[in-house]
C-alpha cells in the first residue's frame, strides 16, 4: 500500500529536490503533504502530474501521515518532529536538530543502512559533506581501516539553500555589469570572485561548526568513536554540487590501484580518475546527479615512513545526494 508522505519546508530548495526524488525513484505514494510556512500555505507544487496544496506546518497537520520528510530549519525541526512521531509518523530530518542524540540512528545506506532498524520515530540525514565525503571513505575503509582524515571542503552556494542560491546569481551579475554589490547575505562577504574559509560559528579552537560535523557525525556514522579528522571548509562560488580534498591514514597498505578498484565497484560512487586525458570530479559534471564522482587517487608523499595514506579528489550534488536523495532512500529502506 502506498504511504501518506509529509514533506516539512516543502517549498525550500531541499524540499522541492525531495519531491522530485520522490517522482524519480518511483516511491509509493498514495498522498503528499507539502507543509510550509503559514505565508506559504495555499500555494500550489507540482507533483506526479498533478498538484498539490501546501498546508501550514502545525501540529494537527500531520494526522494520518505514515513519513514525514525534514527539510526545515533546526528549531522548527525540533519544534514539530516530536509532534509528528507522537501521531504515529517516522520522520527522516535534514536538519542538525537530533543527528547527536544517543537514541537517533544518523544514516548513510550505503554505510549502516542497519542503524534504521533501531530508530524511536526520528531518523536523521547527516551534513551534506559529510555524505559525500565518507561515501567514498567507507569503501576503502573496509579494505584497510580508516584512522584519520584531513578535509578541505570546497562547498556552493546551494548548501545555504535558496537565499544562496539567489544571493550568487545576484552577486554574479552585479559583478558582471560593474554594479556595486551591496548587502551580501546570507553569506558574511561577497561570494562572487571570492571564497569565503568560514560556514558556521567558530568554537574555541577556531574549528566552525560545519567543520566539527565531519569529525562527530563521521564517528558515529562509520562506528569509529577514535577516528581522528580535521576539516576546513571554504564557501566557493559555485551554484550547486560540492568538492572535497581528502587525504586518509589507514591501518592497512592501500595502493592507489587497490583504491581504484574498491572505488569502481562500490555503491553510490563514480570513479572518474584518467588524469592523462583531463578527466576528474568536477561540480559541473555531479550536479543534478547522485553518484558521488571520485578521481585524484594517489599516494600521500607527505607521509612518514610505515604511515599508510592516500589522497583523493571527490565531488558531489549537495542538494540530491548531500540532502533530499539520502533521505528518500532511508525512507526507502523503512
Amino acid at each position: 500500500m502506498g504511504k501518506t508522505v509529509a514533506i516539512l519546508g516543502a517549498t525550500g530548495v531541499v524540499g522541492q529536490q525531495m519531491m522530485q526524488c520522490l517522482e524519480e525513484r518511483n516511491f509509493d505514494v498514495s498522498e503528499l503533504v507539502p507543509l510550509a510556512s503559514a505565508r506559504s500555505a495555499g500555494k500550489r507544487l507540482q507533483f506526479a502530474g498533478g498538484e498539490v496544496e501546501v498546508r501550514e506546518a502545525v501540529p494537527e497537520a500531520f494526522e494520518g501521515v505514515d513519513i514525514v520528510l525534514g527539510a526545515a530549519d533546526d528549531a522548527t525541526a525540533r519544534r514539530l518532529l516530536p509532534e509528528a512521531v507522537s501521531r504515529g509518523a517516522v520522520c527522516v530530518d535534514n536538519s542538525h536538530a537530533f543527528r547527536m542524540d544517543d537514541d537517533v540512528p544518523l544514516v548513510i545506506p550505503e554505510i549502516n543502512a542497519e542503524d534504521v532498524k533501531w530508530h524511536n520515530g526520528i531518523i536523521s540525514n547527516p551534513n551534506c559533506a559529510t555524505i559525500i565525503g565518507l561515501v567514498p571513505m567507507w569503501p576503502l575503509h573496509q579494505v584497510a581501516g580508516l584512522k584519520r582524515l584531513v578535509v578541505s571542503t570546497y562547498q556552493a552556494a546551494s548548501g545555504a539553500g535558496m537565499p544562496g542560491l539567489r544571493e550568487l546569481e545576484r552577486e554574479m551579475a552585479c559583478v558582471a555589469n560593474g554594479q556595486e554589490i551591496g548587502s551580501t547575505d546570507p553569506f558574511a562577504y561577497q561570494l562572487a570572485s571570492n571564497l569565503i574559509p568560514q560556514i558556521g560559528g567558530f568554537n574555541d579552537e577556531g574549528y566552525t561548526s560545519e567543520e566539527v560535523k565531519m569529525l562527530n557525525e563521521g564517528r558515529k556514522i562509520c562506528h569509529l568513536p577514535e577516528l581522528r579528522v580535521s576539516c576546513t571548509c571554504v564557501r566557493v562560488p559555485v551554484m550547486r554540487s560540492h568538492s572535497e580534498s581528502i587525504t586518509a591514514e589507514f591501518d592497512r597498505a592501500i595502493t592507489p590501484e587497490e583504491a581504484r578498484e574498491a572505488l569502481a565497484s562500490a555503491p553510490g560512487v563514480r570513479l572518474v580518475d584518467d588524469p592523462a586525458n583531463l578527466r576528474y570530479p568536477m561540480p559541473l559534471e555531479t550536479s543534478d546527479q547522485d553518484l558521488v564522482f571520485v578521481g585524484r587517487v594517489r599516494r600521500d608523499t607527505s607521509a612518514a615512513e610505515g604511515v599508510n595514506a592516500l589522497t583523493l579528489w571527490c565531488c558531489g550534488d549537495q542538494i540530491r545526494k548531500g540532502a533530499a536523495t539520502n533521505a528518500v532512500q532511508i525512507a526507502e529502506l523503512l
